[in-house]
Protein backbone atom coordinates (compact mmCIF):
# COMPACT_ATOMS: atom_id res chain seq x y z
CA UNK A 1 0.00 0.00 0.00
CA UNK A 2 1.08 3.58 -0.67
CA UNK A 3 2.22 5.53 2.39
CA UNK A 4 0.91 9.09 2.72
CA UNK A 5 1.96 11.65 5.31
CA UNK A 6 -1.01 13.06 7.22
CA UNK A 7 1.10 14.03 10.22
CA UNK A 8 -0.40 16.99 12.06
CA UNK A 9 -3.68 16.72 10.15
CA UNK A 10 -7.18 16.12 11.45
CA UNK A 11 -9.74 14.03 9.58
CA UNK A 12 -13.46 13.90 10.34
CA UNK A 13 -15.10 10.60 9.36
CA UNK A 14 -18.88 10.22 9.47
CA UNK A 15 -20.55 6.85 9.81
CA UNK A 16 -17.36 5.74 11.55
CA UNK A 17 -18.90 3.16 13.87
CA UNK A 18 -18.09 0.23 11.63
CA UNK A 19 -17.74 -0.89 8.01
CA UNK A 20 -16.20 1.49 5.52
CA UNK A 21 -16.20 4.36 8.01
CA UNK A 22 -14.12 2.42 10.53
CA UNK A 23 -11.74 1.38 7.76
CA UNK A 24 -11.30 5.01 6.66
CA UNK A 25 -10.66 6.13 10.25
CA UNK A 26 -8.04 3.43 10.74
CA UNK A 27 -6.27 4.31 7.50
CA UNK A 28 -6.19 8.04 8.26
CA UNK A 29 -4.63 7.15 11.63
CA UNK A 30 -2.17 4.74 10.03
CA UNK A 31 -0.98 7.61 7.83
CA UNK A 32 -0.55 9.91 10.84
CA UNK A 33 -3.80 11.85 11.20
CA UNK A 34 -5.84 12.40 14.33
CA UNK A 35 -9.43 11.37 13.67
CA UNK A 36 -12.85 12.66 14.71
CA UNK A 37 -15.15 9.63 14.47
CA UNK A 38 -18.81 10.51 14.11
CA UNK A 39 -21.80 8.18 14.17
CA UNK A 40 -25.49 8.27 15.00
CA UNK A 41 -25.12 5.10 17.09
CA UNK A 42 -28.67 3.94 16.61
CA UNK A 43 -30.97 2.39 14.05
CA UNK A 44 -33.84 3.99 12.14
CA UNK A 45 -37.45 2.86 11.81
CA UNK A 46 -37.26 2.24 8.07
CA UNK A 47 -33.97 0.35 8.24
CA UNK A 48 -33.70 -3.26 7.13
CA UNK A 49 -30.64 -4.00 9.25
CA UNK A 50 -29.26 -2.73 12.58
CA UNK A 51 -26.93 0.27 12.44
CA UNK A 52 -23.79 0.88 14.47
CA UNK A 53 -23.91 1.15 18.25
CA UNK A 54 -21.97 3.13 20.85
CA UNK A 55 -19.91 -0.01 21.43
CA UNK A 56 -19.06 -0.11 17.71
CA UNK A 57 -17.90 3.50 17.84
CA UNK A 58 -15.81 2.78 20.91
CA UNK A 59 -14.11 -0.04 19.00
CA UNK A 60 -13.25 2.41 16.20
CA UNK A 61 -11.72 4.73 18.78
CA UNK A 62 -9.60 1.87 20.11
CA UNK A 63 -8.46 1.00 16.60
CA UNK A 64 -7.39 4.60 15.89
CA UNK A 65 -5.57 4.89 19.19
CA UNK A 66 -3.82 1.58 18.54
CA UNK A 67 -2.19 3.29 15.54
CA UNK A 68 -0.78 5.95 17.87
CA UNK A 69 -3.23 8.72 17.00
CA UNK A 70 -5.86 10.66 18.93
CA UNK A 71 -9.53 9.88 18.39
CA UNK A 72 -12.54 12.01 19.31
CA UNK A 73 -15.86 10.11 19.29
CA UNK A 74 -18.97 12.16 18.64
CA UNK A 75 -22.59 11.11 18.36
CA UNK A 76 -24.50 13.03 15.70
CA UNK A 77 -27.32 12.40 13.24
CA UNK A 78 -26.19 13.85 9.91
CA UNK A 79 -29.82 14.67 9.06
CA UNK A 80 -29.98 17.24 11.85
CA UNK A 81 -28.18 20.51 11.16
CA UNK A 82 -27.85 21.47 14.81
CA UNK A 83 -26.15 18.15 15.57
CA UNK A 84 -23.80 18.50 12.60
CA UNK A 85 -22.93 22.06 13.58
CA UNK A 86 -22.30 20.97 17.18
CA UNK A 87 -20.07 18.10 16.04
CA UNK A 88 -17.95 20.41 13.88
CA UNK A 89 -17.66 22.87 16.78
CA UNK A 90 -16.59 20.06 19.13
CA UNK A 91 -13.95 18.89 16.65
CA UNK A 92 -12.57 22.41 16.38
CA UNK A 93 -12.59 22.85 20.16
CA UNK A 94 -10.60 19.63 20.54
CA UNK A 95 -8.12 19.94 17.69
CA UNK A 96 -8.28 23.58 16.59
CA UNK A 97 -8.76 22.70 12.95
CA UNK A 98 -10.10 20.20 10.41
CA UNK A 99 -8.10 19.23 7.33
CA UNK A 100 -10.19 16.45 5.80
CA UNK A 101 -13.90 15.63 5.77
CA UNK A 102 -14.79 12.05 4.88
CA UNK A 103 -18.53 11.93 4.15
CA UNK A 104 -19.08 8.22 4.63
CA UNK A 105 -22.38 8.10 6.57
CA UNK A 106 -25.11 6.40 4.60
CA UNK A 107 -27.74 3.68 4.62
CA UNK A 108 -29.25 1.36 2.04
CA UNK A 109 -32.41 -0.70 1.82
CA UNK A 110 -34.38 -2.49 -0.85
CA UNK A 111 -37.82 -1.43 -2.11
CA UNK A 112 -39.50 -0.79 -5.46
CA UNK A 113 -40.14 2.88 -6.19
CA UNK A 114 -43.83 2.34 -6.99
CA UNK A 115 -44.39 0.42 -3.75
CA UNK A 116 -42.26 2.23 -1.16
CA UNK A 117 -43.80 4.59 1.36
CA UNK A 118 -42.75 8.23 1.64
CA UNK A 119 -41.00 7.73 4.99
CA UNK A 120 -38.55 5.23 3.50
CA UNK A 121 -37.74 7.63 0.65
CA UNK A 122 -37.26 10.58 2.98
CA UNK A 123 -35.10 8.75 5.53
CA UNK A 124 -32.66 7.47 2.94
CA UNK A 125 -32.41 10.73 0.97
CA UNK A 126 -31.92 12.71 4.17
CA UNK A 127 -29.11 10.50 5.45
CA UNK A 128 -27.29 9.77 2.20
CA UNK A 129 -27.67 13.13 0.42
CA UNK A 130 -28.82 15.81 2.83
CA UNK A 131 -26.34 14.58 5.44
CA UNK A 132 -23.50 14.80 2.95
CA UNK A 133 -24.49 18.38 2.14
CA UNK A 134 -24.85 19.46 5.78
CA UNK A 135 -21.49 18.05 6.83
CA UNK A 136 -19.81 19.56 3.77
CA UNK A 137 -21.47 22.91 4.40
CA UNK A 138 -20.27 23.30 7.98
CA UNK A 139 -16.75 21.94 7.46
CA UNK A 140 -16.34 24.01 4.29
CA UNK A 141 -17.15 27.15 6.25
CA UNK A 142 -14.15 26.37 8.44
CA UNK A 143 -11.97 25.73 5.39
CA UNK A 144 -12.93 29.07 3.86
CA UNK A 145 -12.43 30.96 7.13
CA UNK A 146 -9.03 29.36 7.74
CA UNK A 147 -7.93 30.10 4.21
CA UNK A 148 -5.41 27.33 3.53
CA UNK A 149 -7.44 24.72 1.71
CA UNK A 150 -8.95 21.41 2.71
CA UNK A 151 -10.21 18.10 1.39
CA UNK A 152 -13.76 16.77 1.10
CA UNK A 153 -14.27 13.16 0.01
CA UNK A 154 -17.74 11.61 -0.12
CA UNK A 155 -19.13 8.16 -0.75
CA UNK A 156 -21.35 7.77 -3.77
CA UNK A 157 -21.83 4.30 -5.30
CA UNK A 158 -21.95 2.48 -8.60
CA UNK A 159 -25.67 3.17 -8.10
CA UNK A 160 -24.74 6.84 -8.41
CA UNK A 161 -23.44 6.19 -11.93
CA UNK A 162 -25.93 3.65 -13.27
CA UNK A 163 -29.32 2.31 -12.26
CA UNK A 164 -29.97 -0.03 -9.33
CA UNK A 165 -33.17 -2.00 -9.66
CA UNK A 166 -34.89 -2.38 -6.32
CA UNK A 167 -33.00 0.59 -4.92
CA UNK A 168 -34.27 3.60 -6.84
CA UNK A 169 -34.22 5.89 -3.80
CA UNK A 170 -30.61 4.89 -3.11
CA UNK A 171 -29.65 5.48 -6.75
CA UNK A 172 -31.31 8.91 -6.65
CA UNK A 173 -29.41 9.85 -3.49
CA UNK A 174 -26.06 8.62 -4.76
CA UNK A 175 -26.51 10.35 -8.13
CA UNK A 176 -27.19 13.42 -6.02
CA UNK A 177 -23.89 12.99 -4.19
CA UNK A 178 -22.11 13.08 -7.56
CA UNK A 179 -23.86 16.32 -8.52
CA UNK A 180 -23.21 17.83 -5.10
CA UNK A 181 -19.55 16.92 -5.40
CA UNK A 182 -19.16 18.66 -8.74
CA UNK A 183 -20.93 21.82 -7.62
CA UNK A 184 -19.02 22.07 -4.33
CA UNK A 185 -15.77 21.56 -6.24
CA UNK A 186 -16.60 24.58 -8.39
CA UNK A 187 -17.74 26.74 -5.48
CA UNK A 188 -14.75 25.95 -3.26
CA UNK A 189 -11.97 25.89 -5.86
CA UNK A 190 -10.99 29.51 -5.25
CA UNK A 191 -10.39 28.63 -1.60
CA UNK A 192 -8.01 25.78 -2.40
CA UNK A 193 -10.48 23.11 -1.30
CA UNK A 194 -10.78 19.93 -3.35
CA UNK A 195 -14.05 17.99 -3.40
CA UNK A 196 -14.29 14.47 -4.82
CA UNK A 197 -16.27 11.28 -4.35
CA UNK A 198 -15.72 7.54 -4.49
CA UNK A 199 -18.17 5.12 -6.14
CA UNK A 200 -17.77 1.61 -4.72
CA UNK A 201 -19.50 -1.51 -5.89
CA UNK A 202 -20.69 -3.94 -3.19
CA UNK A 203 -18.38 -3.79 -0.17
CA UNK A 204 -17.96 -6.52 2.45
CA UNK A 205 -19.53 -4.70 5.41
CA UNK A 206 -22.26 -5.24 8.04
CA UNK A 207 -24.64 -3.29 5.79
CA UNK A 208 -24.47 -5.93 3.06
CA UNK A 209 -24.55 -8.76 5.59
CA UNK A 210 -27.56 -7.22 7.33
CA UNK A 211 -29.55 -6.86 4.12
CA UNK A 212 -28.78 -10.43 3.10
CA UNK A 213 -29.93 -11.68 6.50
CA UNK A 214 -33.17 -9.69 6.73
CA UNK A 215 -34.24 -9.46 3.09
CA UNK A 216 -32.50 -12.49 1.60
CA UNK A 217 -30.65 -13.10 -1.64
CA UNK A 218 -33.87 -13.82 -3.53
CA UNK A 219 -35.11 -10.28 -2.91
CA UNK A 220 -31.77 -8.89 -4.05
CA UNK A 221 -31.60 -10.61 -7.42
CA UNK A 222 -33.31 -7.65 -9.04
CA UNK A 223 -30.57 -5.37 -7.75
CA UNK A 224 -27.94 -7.22 -9.73
CA UNK A 225 -28.75 -7.41 -13.40
CA UNK A 226 -27.03 -7.34 -16.76
CA UNK A 227 -27.12 -3.55 -16.96
CA UNK A 228 -24.01 -3.31 -14.77
CA UNK A 229 -25.84 -1.92 -11.75
CA UNK A 230 -25.07 -2.89 -8.16
CA UNK A 231 -24.21 -6.57 -8.06
CA UNK A 232 -23.75 -7.80 -4.52
CA UNK A 233 -24.94 -11.37 -4.97
CA UNK A 234 -23.05 -12.90 -7.88
CA UNK A 235 -19.77 -10.98 -7.87
CA UNK A 236 -17.02 -10.79 -5.27
CA UNK A 237 -17.37 -7.98 -2.76
CA UNK A 238 -14.49 -5.55 -2.40
CA UNK A 239 -12.79 -5.06 0.94
CA UNK A 240 -13.44 -1.80 2.84
CA UNK A 241 -9.72 -0.99 2.74
CA UNK A 242 -9.89 -0.90 -1.08
CA UNK A 243 -12.31 2.00 -0.77
CA UNK A 244 -10.16 3.55 1.95
CA UNK A 245 -7.17 3.58 -0.39
CA UNK A 246 -9.11 5.80 -2.79
CA UNK A 247 -10.05 8.05 0.13
CA UNK A 248 -6.41 8.33 1.21
CA UNK A 249 -5.21 9.35 -2.25
CA UNK A 250 -7.95 11.94 -2.73
CA UNK A 251 -7.19 13.33 0.75
CA UNK A 252 -3.46 13.58 0.12
CA UNK A 253 -1.18 16.14 -1.47
CA UNK A 254 -0.72 13.71 -4.37
CA UNK A 255 -4.26 14.63 -5.49
CA UNK A 256 -3.96 18.38 -4.93
CA UNK A 257 -5.01 19.11 -8.51
CA UNK A 258 -7.82 16.55 -8.55
CA UNK A 259 -11.28 17.96 -7.84
CA UNK A 260 -14.85 17.40 -8.94
CA UNK A 261 -14.24 13.79 -9.96
CA UNK A 262 -15.79 10.41 -9.22
CA UNK A 263 -13.39 7.52 -8.59
CA UNK A 264 -15.08 4.13 -9.12
CA UNK A 265 -13.85 1.27 -6.97
CA UNK A 266 -15.88 -1.35 -8.79
CA UNK A 267 -13.61 -3.84 -10.58
CA UNK A 268 -14.79 -2.41 -13.90
CA UNK A 269 -18.51 -2.85 -13.25
CA UNK A 270 -19.49 0.55 -14.62
CA UNK A 271 -17.35 -0.06 -17.72
CA UNK A 272 -19.79 -2.75 -18.92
Amino acid sequence: MVQYDFSGRVAVVTGAGRGQGRSHAIEYARHGADVVVVDRCGSIETGQYPLATEEDLAETVRAVEARGQRALPLRADVREEDEVEAAVAAALDEFGKIDVLANNAGVWNVADLVEMDQRRWIDLLEIDLKGTWLCSKHVARHFVERGDGGRVVSTSSTAGLVGARGSGHYAAAKHGVVGLTKMLALELAEHGVTVNCVAPTGVDTPMIDGILETVGEEALTGVSDASGSMNIVDEQLVDPVDVSEAYMWLSSDAARFVTGVVVPVDAGMTAK
